[in-house]
């Protein structure tokens, strides 16, 4: 509890001033006025965040995070939970589409076990801070204990902190976890008082049936444990997951450390909501990635009061839409540094 207090104290406002500072560089460089749009809006806000005028975002990691779910029980997923260990050891072998966006746009992958119901010990390059083996079924009871969420946000928090040490200048979340799409939605239904019809949608691509048992499901473990919508550790331990708890650390302890995170699609912004409803200050160190095509992923990212960057029919997860945002970003950081201003080019100002 010491270090999760410690960090929600040490996350303060961005600093107005530096966006102002920010914005006035922007002006004075060989363009009209705002005509790189958001791309300056993208590089304020990374000077505004770091605290730097000149910051360095070359070094990019994208967490992903794993965790199994004891709701699937429940048929709420095309695919069967042992996909969620094999798609770990995709991950570490490079294989994986975040693996391959991650690449391309430069940035480094980290897998980490927070709660994957498979033994991993002694495979190399997987980051091991499994708090248990998956969560419990919602559905019958609480997913988690009190004790289990929080430990979860913990190894978040531990690893933001390690980015600060390193000097990484962006973080992406990821995630991997069969049927994570259900806590998600049982998430944003709980906070934003929309019923669980309006905020489910297909997760790995289930028909019509499983939909509507899907619908059945979260509604039926909202009643059973009531979660108190005004207490973000109490939904996210009744209804939510490990990987999403892991999420909401990681997001807290970039506030905290300054460093701007990019949070990928449904899963990783329900574990980004989660951490703005513990500390509303968390809202300005977050860069929404993509628009996802799962239906409650809008009302997050409005509870949030983010705005996404790309629209691209996204429904993977893993981290690989904050993968290519991350592109975007540092481009907006690239005009801020290297553009020429009016005077350098030598050129009239209208």
């Amino acid at each position: 509890m010491a270090i999760y207090q410690e960090t929600i104290e040490r996350i303060k406002p961005v600093n107005k001033e530096l966006l102002e500072q920010a914005q006035i560089r922007l002006d004075n460089k060989t363009k009209p006025l705002g005509s790189l749009g958001r791309l300056e809006e993208f590089a304020r806000r990374i000077v505004a965040i770091s605290g730097s005028a000149n910051p360095d975002v070359s070094k990019k990691v994208v967490f992903t995070f794993a965790g199994d779910h004891g709701v699937t029980e429940e048929g709420v997923s095309l695919f069967p939970r042992e996909v969620t260990p094999q798609m770990v050891l995709n991950f570490l072998s490079g294989g994986a589409g975040v693996n391959v966006l991650a690449r391309h746009v430069g940035a480094d992958v980290r897998v980490v076990d927070v709660g994957v119901d498979y033994d991993f010990a002694g495979i190399t390059g997987l980051i091991h801070k499994k708090v248990a083996r998956g969560t419990k079924n919602f559905a019958k009871g609480p997913a988690m204990t009190p004790e289990e969420a929080l430990a979860a946000i913990t190894v978040g928090i531990e690893l933001a902190n390690q980015c600060r040490e390193e000097g990484i200048g962006l973080v992406g979340t990821g995630e991997m976890g069969i049927g994570n799409t259900t806590p998600s939605s049982a998430i944003i239904a709980a906070l934003s008082g929309k019923s669980v019809a309006e905020v489910t949608h297909r997760g790995t691509g289930i028909g019509d049936a499983a939909l509507t048992n899907k619908i059945r499901v979260i509604e039926a473990g909202l009643a059973l444990n009531k979660p108190d919508a005004t207490d973000p550790l109490d939904l996210l331990a009744k209804v939510g997951g490990l990987e999403i708890a892991a999420i909401a650390g990681l997001v807290l302890g970039c506030a905290a450390n300054s460093i701007p995170v990019v949070i990928d699609g449904f899963i990783s912004t329900a574990g980004a909501l989660i951490a703005s409803e513990i500390n509303p200050h968390v809202r300005d160190y977050i860069f929404a990635a993509h628009q996802s095509v799962e239906i409650g992923h809008r009302f997050m990212l409005e509870r949030i009061g983010v705005e996404p960057i790309l629209d691209l029919k996204l429904r993977l997860g893993e981290g690989t839409g904050a993968a290519l945002a991350m592109s975007l970003i540092d481009a907006g950081v690239a005009i801020l540094k290297e553009m020429a201003t009016f005077e350098q080019a030598g050129v009239s100002q209208g």
